[in-house]
């Protein structure tokens, strides 16, 4: 990792942002180099001890939370009491300061007046302002309850299953998080040309909506006049499931090309068994559709090949014809290849509290390289060395704010 400057140093953002779509926005960009600045209510909002926390909450009221920690690692926190006419003044003043790289607003506040796009543009015309939302008629909602308008728990689980089967990663919250970042960056490339701000909506709903509808999904039920069924841990559309191996432990195989699939054939020594069968059931294996239609008989014949095999020499001879393949592991084993040097894109961090932490650098290797994960936050940390830079307050100024309790540093 080199020391050398991300492609967005010198640009100064401020975030007013709870849970994950925002704050995973803010963070793309703080770990692209921009200067994040985090606003939170003094004592913290509502995910500030969000689950999972060090110690799983076991009576530490001030457990640090793993979660909050993590997504807002690399921005500066400033905690601001937000109920109060001269904290609502300093919020608005720090998302309008003027410069050139400044007066840019990620936030989710909605139906705040005091915060709305009208009074803030009215401090500074070219802001570039990015809402997130629940709905966009700025209802609320999270992940867990798009997902389950769109669909997905409906085709989501065994095939037995008749009940709804949520997904436990919040998927669409982490695809609006990416999309906040590129809305800013498309609003500030818009205002370098033109010098017109913006001001950018982004529904939760929307981004479920748009998911689905741009993988086809709803044209597929739309056209065929029912749902589409659950079929386990079949891939649709093609081959792909899980296999035991002799030792207990599984793995996912996929063939989606003529190429995926030749190679599994040929690892599993099958290309002759296939051939017969696709003659007797009129099957072209080289077609994904055939794959998929065959997909129950396709797997029977395999399954002896790997339970025969342990999972070591099962991948072992995967890897070697070059077949697309995964193993199944706990997030134990995830830590132990960490611990192991496997990923570089993890890293340790140490917390506030003095817990020790796994987080992540940017997924993006600008040049070859993750650059640095960011340190992790602490509640207003940064309050007053964001006040005098930001915002030109003097020491005398920021320590009146903070004897009138409009402020507050680390710990309250």
């Amino acid at each position: 990792m080199t020391d050398a400057p991300r492609p967005l140093s010198g640009l100064e953002i401020t975030e007013c942002a709870s849970f994950v779509a925002g704050p995973t926005g803010g963070m793309t960009l703080a770990q692209l180099g921009a200067d994040v600045v985090r606003i939170d209510p003094i004592g913290g909002g509502s995910d500030h001890r969000r689950w999972p926390l060090v110690g799983d909450g076991d009576g530490a009221a001030d457990a640090d939370s793993y979660y909050w920690t993590s997504l807002n690692k690399g921005k500066r926190s400033i905690a601001v009491d937000m109920r109060s006419d001269e904290g609502r003044e300093l919020v608005v003043a720090l998302a309008t300061a003027p410069g050139e790289n400044r007066g840019v607003l990620v936030d989710n506040v909605v139906g705040r007046r005091w915060m709305s796009n009208e009074v803030l543009v009215a401090q500074r015309p070219d802001l570039v302002h990015l809402r997130v939302q629940g709905y966009p008629d700025g209802s609320p909602a999270v992940d867990y309850t798009v997902n389950a308008e769109i669909g997905i728990p409906g085709i989501t689980g065994p095939e037995a299953v008749g009940s709804p089967v949520n997904h436990a990663l919040p998927a669409w919250d982490l695809v609006a998080g990416l999309t906040v970042s590129t809305g800013v960056l498309a609003a500030l490339y818009e205002r370098s040309r033109s010098g017109r701000g913006a001001y950018v909506e982004l529904a939760l709903s929307d981004i479920a909506l748009a998911g689905v509808a741009n993988l086809g999904w709803l044209s597929e039920v739309a056209g065929r006049g029912s749902e589409r069924s659950r079929h386990g841990n079949h891939v649709y559309g093609s081959f792909g499931v899980d296999f035991a191996c002799s030792d207990g432990g599984r793995v996912m195989v996929v063939a989606l090309t003529p190429g995926q699939w030749s190679a599994l054939c040929e690892a599993t020594g099958t290309a002759e068994v296939f051939a017969a069968l696709a003659t007797a059931l009129g099957a072209d294996w080289a077609d994904e559709a055939d794959r998929y239609r065959h997909r129950e008989t396709i797997t029977a014949i395999l399954k002896p090949w790997f339970a025969s095999r342990d999972r070591a020499q099962a991948g072992a001879e995967l890897d070697a014809a070059r077949v697309l393949w995964g193993k199944y592991q706990g997030m134990g084993e995830v830590v132990a290849e960490h611990r192991a040097g496997r990923h570089a894109v993890l890293a340790d961090a140490t917390l506030p509290g003095g817990a020790e932490a796994i987080t992540a650098r940017s997924p993006m290797r600008w040049n070859g390289d993750h650059g640095g994960a960011g340190a992790a936050p602490e509640l207003g940390r940064e309050t007053d060395e964001v006040l005098a830079a930001r915002l030109g307050l003097s020491a005398a100024e920021i320590s009146a704010l903070r004897s009138r309790g409009v402020v507050a540093g680390p710990r309250g």
